[in-house]
């Protein structure tokens, strides 16, 4: 079975960047906790703020749309010589 490269990568986008924005969100709203602050140093352009909630899930759905085409071909590539 061979996985869809594209449908996985958007996927796995949309899950993640999902995430961020929710996390962010919550963040926002109940005025707390500075651990997802340490995003500012992966995601260009991040903060805990309403907009960077946006860039956080531009930037997550980006790195996790490209973690999941990398994941789909690599399983692809062994799929194939089994």
């Amino acid at each position: 079975m061979k996985l869809k490269v594209l449908g996985l990568g958007i996927g796995m986008g949309v899950v993640w960047g999902l995430m961020v924005f929710l996390a962010t969100a919550i963040d926002i709203l109940r005025e707390g906790g500075m651990h997802l602050a340490l995003l500012k140093f992966f995601y260009l352009g991040y903060d805990i703020t309403w907009p960077g909630a946006v860039i956080g899930f531009g930037w997550a759905f980006l790195t996790a749309l490209v973690a999941g085409v990398v994941l789909a071909l690599i399983y692809n590539l062994f799929a194939a010589k089994a």
